[in-house]
């Protein structure tokens, strides 16, 4: 097998919201440090994405101390956010299950519904560790998530990358492509490995880290929305449904849990366990 190494590490600190590229950063059971921690969620209480607002696509958020953020979109004056102290617990619903959060203060949420429109509020997944576990036909005991659709961490490869922009330019939408990255918001990229090995890791080790490849990642509607536009498309959807479907998904990526906690670095050599 050739040498694989981290091309580059996504934290997205709220859910669906543009995120920072580190050098480095700490792995916690749950997650990247700081990586979908916080959320956006509607009137009714359920989460909101760019699957409901692709305009999320064009405002970030970044580390601001303390676990708080700074967030800014287009037409915003920038907002920093604190983390919310301790309160009442408030049950949110993502993919029809109640996780409970804490409210962040009523700025953030004036701030966000100004932007997109629709009444929206932040909140804050204050305990990873005892508020969602990882999908339980996946996971081992004990293993939980954060605010993430379902896994700790997703990893990706460029040459699938590659793979998949050449079965597009031979489709019916080649228009659409080459696709970057960051249609897929993964947070681990790799180099050096040949297209769709990923689908074969089970266990790898990166930096201190080692991580368990629990299954592929199923793709959705995100993955059509072009992150500097907030423009929708066909795909890549309309390829992967033609070359990668693997069971029910539309598949592109690896869903990873961390079993050994460390610190991941851009460079570090990525090595397959098994």
């Amino acid at each position: 097998m050739a040498n694989l190494y981290v091309r580059a590490l996504h934290v997205h600190p709220v859910k669906s919201v543009a995120g920072t590229a580190p050098d480095e950063v700490a792995v916690e059971p749950w997650g990247l440090s700081g990586d979908r921690r916080w959320a956006l969620v509607d009137a009714g209480g359920a989460v909101i994405t760019q699957r409901q607002q692709p305009r999320l696509a064009l405002a970030a958020a970044r580390p601001a101390g303390d676990g708080g953020i700074a967030v800014s979109a287009p037409g915003m004056a920038g907002l920093v956010v604190e983390v919310p102290g301790p309160g009442p617990l408030e049950p949110v619903l993502l993919f029809g299950k109640k996780i409970e959060t804490v409210a962040a203060a009523s700025a953030a949420a004036d701030w966000f519904s100004d932007y997109l429109g629709v009444p929206a509020r932040l909140v804050h997944l204050d305990d990873p560790a005892v508020r969602r576990p990882v999908d339980p036909a996946y996971a081992l005991p004990g293993e939980t998530v954060s605010l993430a659709d379902g896994y700790p961490l997703l990893l990706t490869t460029l040459a699938s990358l590659d793979a998949l922009n050449s079965l597009i330019a031979q489709g019916d939408h080649p228009e659409e492509g080459p696709l970057p990255m960051n249609r897929f918001r993964p947070n681990v990229v790799v180099s050096g490995a040949e297209a769709w090995a990923e689908d074969g890791w089970g266990r790898l080790a990166i930096g201190d880290a080692v991580f368990r490849g629990a299954r592929e990642c199923s793709r959705c509607i995100v993955t059509t929305t072009d992150q500097s536009t907030a423009q929708r498309g066909r795909e890549p959807l309309a390829t992967l449904a033609r070359h990668r479907r693997i069971g029910k998904s539309l598949a592109f990526g690896r869903q990873l849990v961390p079993v050994r906690l460390g610190t991941v670095r851009v460079g570090d050599e990525v090595r397959v366990l098994g």
